[in-house]
């Protein structure tokens, strides 16, 4: 397969693409050179990709209250500022940013784990009767 099957915008004698940017070398990086961001921006939210779907979860790092915008703009993969202004606005606008925080807080499990907190309450409920 040559340079220009695999991506018909290179131009494969100088290393570019029609915008003029740099081509050369990209096939070759890893996820690590492009960042998570990048990766789950070209995958999609929930797509399968080589690295698997993103975890909608709520990550230790980043986190302002509990973590729940973080863990949304990560699945996403748009920038975290969205998220909280959403809330914000939705909280001014007619009060749903609240709720749909704390429905957030509970329902998404904390990064490592499997388990969210509703999750939890149901189970230790559960083991009572």
């Amino acid at each position: 397969m040559n340079a220009t099957t695999a991506n018909p915008q290179s131009d494969d004698t100088t290393g570019q693409d029609s915008t003029g940017q740099d081509t050369a070398g990209q096939a070759g990086r890893t996820e690590h050179e492009f960042g998570d961001a990048g990766r789950q921006a070209a995958a999609g939210p929930g797509a399968g990709s080589t690295y698997g779907p993103p975890e909608l979860c709520r990550p230790f790092e980043g986190r302002m209250l509990a973590g729940v915008a973080a863990g949304l703009a990560d699945y996403f993969g748009i920038d975290v500022t969205i998220v909280r202004i959403a809330f914000v606005v939705l909280t001014v606008a007619g009060g749903a940013g609240i709720p749909l925080y704390l429905a957030g807080w509970l329902l998404m499990p904390d990064e490592g784990d499997d388990t969210s907190i509703a999750g939890r309450i149901i189970q230790s409920h559960a083991r009572a009767y």
